[in-house]
């Protein structure tokens, strides 16, 4: 284990990491052992963070892993991690109660917070119900792509979408002003032209589908630029092992998946890869 230093305030991190965790509202803590003054760590985002149905749940109403990407890149890097991540969260979840109950996943930053990661925006979009209704159970010409008939204003939603972020970023700075902030992108999916039938989305509407997502992520990127944040790309690594890459390589799943995961959402494989990927930018 490499010993970590984080500035005037985080000590090292010592001996063998010890794993507990507990289910709250607010979120689950996983607390590896170290030293006195160790890092903190406070993950906060949607169901790309969450890890659906990936290993042990930590929270049925947030389908929470125990080993989704925060959780991994914690542990490598010794930190006692906050996660607040929550499947199904939008940017109105950051500073709202969730389901009525859950506290503002922002609340979970505190003074001494050293690191702070943000993946959110895609249920903004609502795109965990248009990727799903582009699904065409018969081949072209047998049905309408859903690219030809749906209103293409995601650019102006992103847009909206982005400030939202940079609020809630300089939230973090004012509420942790000494914490580093991390926004983390969407993985790829289908790369540009997708692998129907295998995942039951036309190519043309796999291409437009992952345009939305890239663009997405480009926005995370320059919200992060202009407001001393810094971006972790798992969309280029990600590239080669989307949707249609063989199962013992594929980091995220389709609509029909082959290994414990939500549909398209990462599989244990690429929430492992995804931890390392993010570790090494914490580090």
């Amino acid at each position: 284990m490499m010993v970590k230093k984080f500035g005037a305030r985080a000590g090292g991190v010592l001996g063998t990491l010890a794993l507990a965790a507990a289910t709250v509202a607010a979120g689950a803590v996983v607390a590896p052992a170290q030293a006195e003054d160790g890092l903190t760590m406070v993950a906060i985002g949607d169901s790309q963070a969450a890890g659906p149905l990936v290993t042990t749940q930590n929270s049925w109403d947030c389908l929470r892993s125990d080993d989704n990407w925060p959780s991994v890149a914690a542990r490598t890097i010794g930190a006692t991690l906050t996660d607040v991540t929550c499947s199904g969260a939008t940017t109105s979840d950051l500073t709202g109660r969730r389901f009525g109950y859950m506290a503002p996943q922002l609340d979970a930053v505190k003074p001494d917070t050293d690191i702070v990661t943000i993946t959110i925006g895609a249920n903004d979009l609502n795109l965990g119900v248009l990727v799903p209704s582009c699904m065409q159970p018969l081949p072209a010409p047998f049905g309408i792509a859903c690219s030809s008939y749906q209103p293409d204003t995601y650019s102006s939603q992103i847009d909206a979408v982005g400030a939202r972020i940079a609020s809630a970023v300089q939230s973090v700075h004012t509420r942790a002003p000494g914490a580093r902030v991390y926004l983390v992108s969407y993985y790829t999916y289908w790369g540009t032209s997708g692998c129907y039938p295998i995942d039951p989305i036309w190519s043309v509407d796999a291409k437009w589908l992952q345009g939305i997502f890239d663009r997405l992520n480009a926005k995370l990127a320059a919200v992060a630029a202009s407001n001393g944040a810094s971006y972790v790309d798992l969309a280029t690594p990600s590239r080669d092992h989307g949707v249609c890459a063989p199962i013992a390589t594929k980091w995220v799943e389709g609509l029909i998946p082959t290994s414990a995961a939500s549909p398209y959402h990462p599989n244990a494989l690429g929430n492992r890869e995804g931890g390392a990927i993010v570790a090494a930018a914490l580090d």
